[in-house]
């Protein structure tokens, strides 16, 4: 059985800009979210980027944003492998040994 994430990471720039191009005011867009404006500020700042699934679903309600869509996502931060190297670059060889 699937299980929604504890939370969701939230990209509070994509946030600002999707209530501002609905031409909604931080304070209305919280209230309609049933979240505080400053909770929303911090959201929309990056002080805060974790949301539980209710509040993420409603904000993205409030916001016009359908369910599948991951706009209002923070891009996921996968590892990146480095290569491992036998030598570094400028290290001396050793001939069979």
């Amino acid at each position: 059985m699937h299980r929604p994430p504890a939370t969701f990471q939230v990209d509070g720039t994509a946030i600002r800009t999707r209530r501002k191009d609905l031409g909604l005011s931080r304070d209305d867009c919280a209230a309609r979210a049933g979240i505080s404006g400053p909770y929303l500020s911090q959201l929309e700042t990056g002080a805060r980027r974790d949301m539980r699934p209710p509040t993420y679903a409603r904000l993205r309600t409030v916001l016009r944003v359908p369910a599948d869509d991951e706009r209002l996502l923070a891009p996921s931060e996968e590892p990146t492998r480095e290569e491992p190297h036998a030598r570094h670059e400028g290290a001396p060889q050793q001939d069979g040994q």
